[in-house]
């Protein structure tokens, strides 16, 4: 596991390092707060780069304040700098400007290591259905960070959105990853929790490869950042060494017993409110 991994890794001091550039939820189930709690609990040092600051509860999303592009930048520059970054990721960027920072951001952290793997997690769509990304940065994410990203990770509906047409089934994710896969010349994971059935089937595309990774679906949960903790997942564990497919399949295997695991409150007006457990 990679925990154990990291485990025999903090033992002489080499305990390895990831950056997270996303938007803070204040709820803290989703966002940055979830990726610094799913690196630490895999082994990693975690780094941030604040895009925005969402006002949300699970379920709501209240207000979004987009964060400069200028300090997004200085944000990386200086981690780019004066840390040994193994590895990347990207959620929430907000607005076309901070696409482009970010991009900007990655381009100088490969001068100083240029094998630094980058996890591009497309954030469009709250899993409130609120609206996250401005409509004209989708574009800027296909011409500026999709060519230089090592994984994509979609989940249905950000991938629906990029092919042009619903994803409703497996054969039609198959489908789908092959022609993401193929536009943007880079390896896919399509995320399909949001299918109907009783697993949660994800398929990982590689070259010619297809993997499937398939976990019980939880019925009755509602938590928000899944998709979050998943991407965070897998960076954890490219910065600790695994390939691409073992820290996709071990991300996984962390969702999965997050959800179960999960922790539940009670609102104000008596409803549930759920939230992923990192601490497991």
């Amino acid at each position: 596991m990679v925990k154990q991994r990291n485990r025999r890794a903090q033992s002489v001091g080499t305990v390895p390092v990831a950056l997270t550039i996303a938007g803070s939820d204040s709820s803290a189930g989703a966002g940055i707060q979830a990726d610094l709690k799913t690196f630490s609990a895999l082994g990693v040092y975690g780094l941030t780069a604040i895009t925005c600051v969402v006002a949300e509860t699970p379920g709501k999303v209240s207000r979004i304040e987009p964060i400069s592009a200028e300090i997004v930048h200085e944000q990386i520059a200086v981690l780019a700098r004066n840390f040994p970054i193994a590895a990347a990721k990207t959620g929430l960027l907000c607005s076309g400007e901070i696409v482009e920072a970010v991009a900007r951001g990655i381009d100088l952290l490969r001068k100083i290591d240029n094998h630094i793997p980058l996890v591009v997690d497309p954030v469009t769509v709250a899993t409130s259905g609120d609206m996250l990304l401005a409509p004209e940065a989708m574009k800027i994410y296909e011409r500026e960070l999709f060519p230089i990203a090592t994984l994509l990770t979609p989940n249905l509906n950000e991938a629906g959105n990029l092919i042009g047409e619903p994803i409703r089934d497996l054969d039609a994710m198959r489908k789908a990853g092959k022609q993401l896969q193929e536009k943007y010349s880079v390896s896919i994971l399509l995320k399909g929790g949001h299918l109907t059935g009783d697993n949660a089937v994800d398929l990982l595309f590689i070259g010619d490869k297809i993997s499937e990774f398939s976990a019980p679906f939880a019925r009755g949960v509602a938590t928000h950042g899944t998709g979050c903790t998943c991407s965070a997942g897998i960076t954890a564990g490219l910065a600790a060494g695994l390939s691409l497919e073992e820290a996709v399949c071990h991300a996984k295997e962390f969702v999965t017993a997050s959800i179960a695991q999960r922790l539940r409150w009670k609102s104000k007006s008596g409803e549930n409110i759920d939230a992923l457990n990192h601490s497991i």
